[in-house]
């Protein structure tokens, strides 16, 4: 007998809002992204991260307080509130929390999950959300920059485990993002300045004139000028969700990402210092890696290499690689195989040739690697 043949597609849309006071009840933006589902009665489970509720005391009342105003539409069930950071996604009692809640209160396909806080608990919270029911709609509400400029803003949700970062995980598109830039006032210096790594990034494999702006605005960034930031974070969120749409690989079935530039090292490094590292603070040690040894092996100008460790310094980063035996330094290479594991197929690092101009490569050579290491902690140490 012939096989049976099928073929089909199915398109996705999602928006990115940006407000500033989201659950203020004179501001109607949430209504109004909800309104545009057309149910009569929706059902909305909160899920918030701890640090948010932490600096935000007023917040769940606040949240109860909207869905009140707007009772005949949102129907209002439950917030609970999780451990914010990379734990989250380390402790699956997590997951198995807020699955418990959706069953609990009866969500279902035409609810709404909706996280609010960094990116570890938008990636758990997608997770979980994504498998209850096989997907119920979530609404992300990110609260870093780095959550708001992009992991938030695409199609990937994940938790760790077998002591990988990201192992389990599923690709399913968000109802909508909103950013609410209030929420960034309350960031720790660390935080605030870690999700610049991933604008960075983003601009040197694809933007010459965005990383210029960045590089101009150096010190702006680091003293939270908001002003400043916030160009960065719609500019960076734009180029991540026109890179998912235009790609020509969004739920990444190929071997090329360059959008994770600079994460080899930094997945192993976060890993390796038990999620000590922000996951921004590990990128920016990886990228400053990588651009080094795009320097040792002649795809970059030694000119180029320093303008992109100055920025990153000028505006706070700590660019050592934190390995200092030869054990940790194979560990830490160890990183590619893990990499390429993850993705399947060849390895495919992405480095770059100059600013704005990728370069992918298929292979790592160890030793000029283990040269990176060292020329990078030496400069590191003549900026101290």
């Amino acid at each position: 007998m012939k096989p049976i043949q099928q073929s089909f597609s199915v398109p996705y849309e999602y928006k990115l809002f940006f407000t500033q006071g989201l659950f203020d009840t004179q501001n109607p933006l949430f209504y109004e992204v909800l309104n545009q589902y057309k149910q009569s009665e929706i059902q909305l489970l909160f899920v918030v991260d701890d640090g948010v509720v932490a600096h935000h005391p007023n917040l769940l009342a606040e949240i109860q307080g909207y869905c009140h105003k707007y009772s005949a539409t949102l129907c209002f069930t439950e917030s609970i509130v999780i451990p914010g950071g990379e734990q989250c996604k380390n402790d699956y009692a997590q997951v198995e929390k807020v699955l418990k809640a959706v069953n609990d209160e009866h969500i279902d396909r035409h609810s709404f999950v909706i996280a609010i806080g960094g990116g570890a608990i938008i990636d758990m919270v997608g997770y979980a959300a994504a498998v209850a029911h096989r997907g119920v709609k979530l609404i992300r509400i990110p609260t870093t920059v780095l959550s708001q400029n992009d992991s938030a803003v695409g199609v990937k949700n994940s938790i760790n485990s077998f002591g990988k970062k990201n192992f389990l995980g599923t690709f399913a598109p968000p109802f909508a993002i909103i950013n609410d830039s209030n929420f960034l006032k309350t960031l720790e210096q660390r935080d605030w300045i870690s999700g610049i790594a991933e604008a960075i990034k983003v601009a040197l494999i694809k933007d010459a004139k965005f990383f210029e702006e960045i590089e101009h605005n150096a010190e702006l960034l680091r003293l939270r000028d908001i002003d400043a930031m916030q160009p960065v974070i719609y500019r960076c969120a734009e180029m991540h969700m026109q890179h998912i749409a235009q790609g020509g690989d969004p739920f990444e079935s190929g071997s090329s990402r360059p959008l994770d530039f600079g994460h080899w090292a930094a997945h192993k490094m976060e890993q390796m210092t038990q999620y000590q590292l922000r996951h921004g603070e590990a990128v920016a040690k990886g990228i400053a890696l990588d651009v080094t040894y795009a320097f040792l092996i002649g795809l970059i100008s030694e000119n180029d290499l320093n303008r992109i460790i100055n920025v990153m310094t000028e505006i706070g980063f700590d660019l050592s690689i934190p390995v200092y035996s030869e054990e940790k330094v194979s560990e830490l290479l160890n990183g590619l195989k893990e990499f390429q594991e993850h993705l399947g197929g060849e390895l495919c690092i992405t480095l770059i040739h100059g600013i704005g101009l990728k370069h992918d490569v298929n292979e790592i050579n160890r030793a000029q690697m283990k040269q990176a290491i060292l020329h990078l902690n030496k400069s590191c140490l003549k900026n101290v």
